[in-house]
């Protein structure tokens, strides 16, 4: 099976939203890593996935599309100042912020659910699992970083690295299963 001059895999396209999603590559404080731009592809990715209306891809597609618009807000939000006088109180920023990184953790669970609800009725039992103990690794790890941004908890900087070693390594497994033939977008597979 080919691929048509116009199309890409779509999970090099999830892949590499997630790159620009959690990655930061800092030029005079901008991030040229845009991370809007990176939920839209992955977007992209989980609509060439999209089956019918409802099915795993669907509700993670809508997911990242909606981080998208919040991701936007939290670009913006940054760069407001905050009252760094009143610890205690959770500044308009923060409350960005936060919404940010769940909602980004949830679209990375939704996103991967759904890959390894495709991939592991056709036997690949082991990326699926690695893929499963990924997910559980940035999600677990992105919840304790939330709880140590807030003071709940010094975690030192172990959770931080361990973070983006688990996510490094999602995307790596991402780019890996990139050409599953059940993972090629929905009208190649038609065609093909």
């Amino acid at each position: 099976m080919e691929l048509t001059a116009g199309s890409s895999l779509p999970l090099t396209k999830i892949a590499t939203g997630f790159v620009f999603a959690f990655g930061a590559l800092r030029f005079n404080g901008f991030d040229l890593l845009f991370d809007p731009v990176g939920w839209g592809l992955c977007a992209s990715g989980l609509t060439q996935l999209l089956h019918s209306a409802g099915d795993p891809f669907d509700r993670a597609r809508s997911f990242a599309v909606a981080m998208v618009s919040v991701s936007l807000v939290a670009v913006f939000a940054s760069g407001v100042p905050h009252p760094s006088d009143e610890p205690a109180s959770f500044s308009l920023s923060q409350v960005i912020g936060l919404v940010d990184t769940a909602g980004a953790l949830i679209a990375v669970w939704l996103t991967v659910d759904a890959i390894i609800r495709r991939i592991r009725p056709h036997g690949e039992i082991s990326t699926a699992a690695r893929l499963d103990v990924l997910r559980w690794a940035v999600v677990s790890l992105g919840v304790l970083g939330i709880l140590s941004g807030f003071g709940h908890a010094d975690l030192g900087f172990v959770t931080p690295i361990a973070w983006f070693v688990a996510v490094v390594a999602l995307i790596v497994v991402l780019y890996r299963a990139a050409g599953l033939p059940w993972l090629f977008p929905t009208e190649e597979r038609a065609t093909g």
